[in-house]
């Protein structure tokens, strides 16, 4: 993936972190702190990985909603998927705090869709924590 950062620039982050939001198990933070290794500017890079990220939250909580048994059913076969739909059940909207997580993060968007969290609520929290995660870690890492 850092070949594709490397090659495509902001573009290329976007489109990883974009299939990073979804459920295949490429890091964001990783490609995110490369491409800024790599010379690109740091806000930017946070921004562009934030749209890609995002939106692959959206696709996600769009399967949730509407393949609603289908993806249930998928769900309910990992353990993983298990444990995001025992949150929602238990906790509700307040599962979506842990949506920035790593591992969980990715199924509990599924699940809200599944689970028909109103949108406005689902982008307000999910967003925000995935964009202050970004920024925290380019802070982080990158401060002098």
């Amino acid at each position: 993936m850092e070949e594709c950062i490397l090659t495509y620039g902001l573009p290329g982050l976007l489109a990883g972190a974009f299939l990073s939001g979804t459920m295949l198990p490429v890091s964001s933070e990783t490609l995110l702190v490369a491409g800024v290794s790599f010379g690109l500017e740091p806000w930017e890079a946070v921004l562009w990985a934030s749209i890609g990220n995002c939106a692959a939250c959206l696709v996600n909580y769009g399967l949730g909603a509407l393949l609603f048994h289908r993806m249930r059913a998928r769900l309910t076969a990992t353990r993983v998927g298990r444990l995001s739909l025992a949150w929602m059940e238990k906790y509700g909207t307040w599962t979506l705090a842990a949506s920035w997580l790593p591992i969980v993060g990715d199924p509990i968007t599924i699940v809200a869709g599944l689970a028909r969290v109103r949108l406005a609520i689902f982008i307000m929290i999910v967003f925000s924590l995935r964009i202050l995660r970004y920024a925290v870690l380019i802070q982080t890492v990158f401060s002098t």
